[in-house]
C-alpha cells in the first residue's frame, strides 16, 4: 500500500528533519525517512521490515516491549521515556542519546505510530557541560557573583554558596544590589576607579579591594572582574570572583613590617650562605657602618670583614655552632671598614633557612661607645679611688694633726698660765721697796705670758674669720720702710743671745698698695719664726725686691731647717715638725700667713734644710686687685 504511495512519503520526507520512522502495531519498521536512515546509518529502506528493536540497545528491549504496547493501546500523541534518559543504536553499534516523539495515526483503517526521533548529542552535551560549570561554580571556594550588565546599576543575579559563606550576606540581601554594598562606607579607595574603568569600557581587571562582612569585618578582597560578552560582542553580564587574602595580606604586612625593622635596624644585620659564606643580605645599618654598597657585599664574605679569623677559623667557629646543642652563640671581635678602620663588635650568630637553604644570621652590635664607657669608667674608678686613697690620708694626717693640736694647746695655754701663776704668787711676796727689781721681773713674765696667750687667741680668731670669709682687707698706699721697721722693732726683743737681724738696704723708696696690717703680720710670723728655730749668735737676713708687677720678700735664717719629710705638710694647719715639738708654737701661723698672702693674689714658697736652715718667699701683687 504504501509502495502506491511514495509521492506522499517523499514530501514528508523531505518537509521534516527530523528523523521518521513508521512502525505497525507488532514493532516492524515500515516505513523511514532520509533522515532517520542517515542518523542511525541505514541505506534508504535498508531498515523497513526490520524490528524497531533493532535500533533500541539490547538492555532496554524488555522495558521498551512493555511501554510501547501500553503506548499503542491507549493510541494517545506524547513523548516517549518522559523523565527518562533514551539511547538509539546505530548499524556499527553506536550508542547516542535521542528524545522521541510517538504520534499514533489510522491509515486505510489500520493504526501506525510514526516516531519523531532527535539526535540530541550535542544538546546533551552542552547541558552535561552546564552542569559541571555550575556544580564548578557551587562548589568553587572562591566567591563568585553574575552581574546583568543590561540593566541599570548591574544588578547580581546570581551568587555560588562561598560568596554569601565569606561576606554573611543572606539572600534577599544579595541578589539585585550592587557589589558596592561590600564597600560600607569605605567607597573612596584607590583601586575603585579602576574597576569603574574596566566596568565601563567592558574589560577585564584584577585590583585589591577593602571589603566588610555583613557583622562590619574587614576582609582584603582580590577581586577579578571579566566581561561575558554576545555573538556581536555586546557585554551581557560581568562575572566578578572575590578571593579573601586578608591572611596573606597580614603575612605581608608582617613581611613588610620585619622587612622595614631589618633595613632600618642601626646594627648590623648579615644573612650568608652556610657553604659558600658568601652574603645574601645586609640591612642599610650595616653598608652604612662599613661603607660599603649591597651588591659589593654581596661577592664577600664575613672573613674579608674580620681580620682576626682567616676562613679556615671561621669555618670552625660555624662548625661549633652547628655541632652544638644550643641555636645561637655570641662573641665579640672587631670588624674592619671600608676604609680600614677598626671597631669593636659584639656578635649574636644564628643557624636558620631560608626556604630550603641553610643559611646563617648575624646580629652585630658596635659597641665602640660601650668600650670606650668601660675604659672611661674604669679610669673614674681607678681615679676616685686614688683620690679616697688621697682623702682618707689626708684624714689620717689630719687625725694625727688633731691629736697633736690637742696636746699642743694643752701645753701651749698650761705653760703660760703656769708662769702667770708662779709668778703672781711670788709677786705677793716680795713687799719691800728694796724688793722692787724682784717684783718688776715677775710683772714682765707675766704680760709676757698673756701677750703670748693673747696672740694665740688671735691666729684661732683669724682662722675663724679666713673660714668663713668675714675678712676684711683695707687698701692702702704705703712705705715698706714703715711697716719692716714696726716688724724689727717687736723682733727685736725676741733675739736670743748674740742673734741680729739683717735690714735690707735701699727700701726706703719702695712702696705697694695693699693691706698694710696683713703684710705686718706675714713679716712678724716670718721673722719670729726665724728666730725662734735659729741658734744664738747668729744672724736672720731680710731681703726686699720689687718689679713692675710684684714685691718679693725673703726672710733667710741659719737654723734648725725643715725635715724634707715633713716639708709637704708644713702649711698645713696645727702640722709642726718633728724637731720643734720641744719648742712653742701652735702649727697655725704659717698656715694663716698662706691664706691671706693667698688672697691678696700673692704666693708663698720656701727653700729648707735640716740643721743648715730656711728661706721663705713672699710674692706679694704692687697693687691689690
Amino acid at each position: 500500500m504504501f509502495q502506491k504511495r511514495e509521492d506522499i512519503l517523499q514530501i514528508l520526507s523531505d518537509a521534516v528533519s527530523e528523523g521518521i520512522i513508521i512502525v505497525d502495531e507488532h514493532q516492524n519498521i515500515v516505513s523511514t525517512n532520509a533522515s532517520a536512515n542517515a542518523m542511525f546509518g541505514y541505506n534508504d529502506h535498508e531498515l523497513v521490515g526490520m524490528t524497531l528493536n533493532t535500533l533500541i540497545p539490547k538492555e532496554y528491549h524488555q522495558k521498551h516491549v512493555g511501554h510501547f504496547n501500553e503506548f499503542y493501546k491507549h493510541s494517545e500523541k506524547r513523548s516517549m521515556g518522559h523523565g527518562r534518559n533514551l539511547y538509539g543504536l546505530t548499524k556499527s553499534n553506536l550508542r547516542f542519546p535521542v528524545e522521541v516523539g510517538l504520534n499514533p495515526f489510522k491509515l486505510y483503517g489500520k493504526t501506525l505510530v510514526m516516531a519523531l526521533v532527535v539526535d540530541i548529542t550535542e544538546r546533551r552535551a552542552i547541558e552535561e557541560n552546564l552542569n559541571l560549570r555550575s556544580e564548578a561554580l557551587q562548589s568553587a571556594g572562591n566567591g563568585i557573583v553574575i552581574c546583568d550588565a543590561a540593566i541599570k546599576d548591574y544588578p547580581i543575579i546570581y551568587f555560588n554558596p562561598a560568596f554569601q559563606t565569606l561576606t554573611g550576606y543572606a539572600t534577599d540581601e544579595i541578589i539585585g544590589k550592587n557589589c558596592r554594598f561590600l564597600q560600607a562606607d569605605d567607597r573612596h579607595q584607590e583601586n575603585l576607579s579602576a574597576v569603574r574603568a574596566a566596568i565601563k569600557n567592558g574589560n577585564s581587571c584584577q585590583v585589591t579591594l577593602r571589603n566588610y562582612k555583613k557583622d562590619g569585618t574587614l576582609f582584603w578582597n582580590e577581586l577579578y572582574i571579566n566581561p561575558i560578552k554576545d555573538k556581536n560582542g555586546l557585554v551581557t553580564h560581568f562575572i566578578g570572583i572575590q578571593n579573601d587574602i586578608t591572611q596573606r595580606k597580614k603575612a605581608e604586612e608582617e613581611r613588610n613590617y620585619l622587612t622595614k625593622i631589618f633595613d632600618d635596624s642601626l646594627n648590623e644585620i648579615f644573612v650568608f650562605d652556610s657553604d659558600t659564606l658568601k652574603f645574601l643580605n645586609v640591612n642599610y645599618g650595616a653598608q652604612k657602618n662599613l661603607g660599603y654598597s649591597l651588591e659589593t657585599l654581596k661577592t664577600m664574605t664575613p672573613v674579608d670583614i674580620k681580620p682576626d679569623f682567616s676562613e679556615t677559623e671561621f669555618k670552625a667557629l660555624l662548625t661549633s655552632l652547628i655541632n652544638d646543642s644550643g641555636d645561637k652563640m655570641e662573641f665579640e671581635t672587631v670588624h674592619e671598614r671600608k676604609d680600614g678602620t677598626l671597631y669593636p663588635v659584639h656578635i649574636t650568630l644564628e643557624l636558620s633557612m631560608l626556604g630550603d637553604r641553610e643559611v646563617f644570621i648575624s646580629i652585630v652590635l658596635d659597641i665602640t661607645e660601650q668600650k670606650n664607657y668601660t675604659r672611661k669608667l674604669e679610669e673614674t674608678v681607678e681615679l676616685r679611688t686614688k683620690q679616697l686613697e688621697i682623702a682618707l690620708e689626708k684624714e689620717k694626717e689630719l687625725n694625727e694633726l688633731k691629736t697633736k693640736f690637742l696636746s699642743l694647746v694643752s701645753h701651749e695655754f698650761k705653760t703660760p698660765l703656769s708662769g702667770i701663776l708662779t709668778s703672781s704668787i711670788l709677786l705677793g711676796k716680795y713687799t719691800l721697796e728694796t724688793q722692787q727689781g724682784n717684783r718688776d721681773k715677775h710683772i714682765k713674765i707675766i704680760k709676757d705670758k698673756v701677750n703670748y696667750l693673747n696672740t694665740i687667741l688671735n691666729d684661732f680668731l683669724s682662722i675663724e674669720r679666713l673660714e668663713t670669709g668675714k675678712v676684711n682687707y683695707k687698701f692702702t698706699k704705703f712705705r715698706l720702710s714703715k711697716v719692716l721697721n714696726e716688724v724689727v722693732y717687736n723682733a727685736n726683743m725676741l733675739l736670743k743671745e748674740g742673734q741680729q737681724i739683717k735690714y735690707p738696704e735701699n727700701i726706703d723708696e719702695i712702696t705697694i698698695v695693699q693691706d698694710e696690717k696683713t703684710i705686718e703680720l706675714a713679716l712678724s710670723n716670718l721673722v719670729h719664726n726665724a728666730i725662734k728655730y735659729s741658734p744664738e749668735h747668729s744672724d736672720v737676713t731680710i731681703k726686699i725686691t720689687q718689679n713692675s708687677q710684684d714685691t718679693i720678700f725673703e726672710i733667710s735664717d741659719t737654723g734648725i731647717g725643715i725635715p724634707e719629710k715633713d716639708q709637704k705638710n708644713i702649711f698645713n694647719r696645727y702640722f709642726r715638725s718633728e724637731n720643734v715639738l720641744t719648742t712653742q708654737g701652735t702649727g697655725i701661723g704659717l698656715n694663716i700667713v698662706k691664706s691671706h698672702i693667698e688672697n691678696l693674689g700673692g704666693a708663698i714658697s720656701f727653700k729648707s734644710e735640716e740643721n743648715v736652715g730656711s728661706t721663705f718667699i713672699l710674692t706679694i701683687p704692687n697693687k691689690a686687685q
